[in-house]
């Protein structure tokens, strides 16, 4: 299997939001994805990009993608917030969410970026796992707010 990792292109918006919708049903929240297709598009394609990913494909098809944006810590500077990583169900355990990781690293790095943070649901063992397999610090202590308008 060929698996190549690459930056996402505006043509992968579609195959992206069904990896969007697919991540939402294992997170056992189908419902809560309400942005809009072209919103998506324009937000990662438009003239003040908010967002970056890298995709990941097999046969030309993509199985996978990284969704990240930059963060501003006071503490720690600019620091790469990883929005979503998945890969596809039926394509996981062929290393390639290893491979998206990996990626998101050596861009941490090129970017001189103070490092890289995410959020990771309590019940989803396989995800921390992985995480763990590269020595992540899983830190409980912080509570999630936000507001919705």
């Amino acid at each position: 299997m060929n698996t190549i990792i690459r930056k996402a292109e505006k043509e992968d918006c579609a195959a992206m939001m069904q990896l969007i919708h697919e991540l939402a049903v294992y997170e056992k929240a189908p419902e809560e994805v309400t942005v809009a297709f072209d919103h998506f598009v324009e937000s990662g394609f438009g003239p003040n990009p908010v967002w970056w990913a890298f995709v990941a494909e097999v046969d030309g098809l993509v199985v996978g993608f990284a969704l990240y944006y930059i963060r501003y810590s006071t503490w720690k500077g600019q620091r790469m917030y990883l929005e979503d990583i998945l890969v596809t169900e039926k394509m996981r355990g062929n290393g390639i969410g290893g491979l998206l990781f990996d990626r998101l690293i050596a861009e941490c790095k090129d970017k001189k970026y103070s490092g890289m943070t995410w959020q990771v649901l309590d019940w989803n063992e396989p995800a921390i796992n992985f995480y763990k397999k590269y020595d992540a610090a899983i830190d409980p202590s912080w509570l999630n707010g936000s507001l919705s308008f």
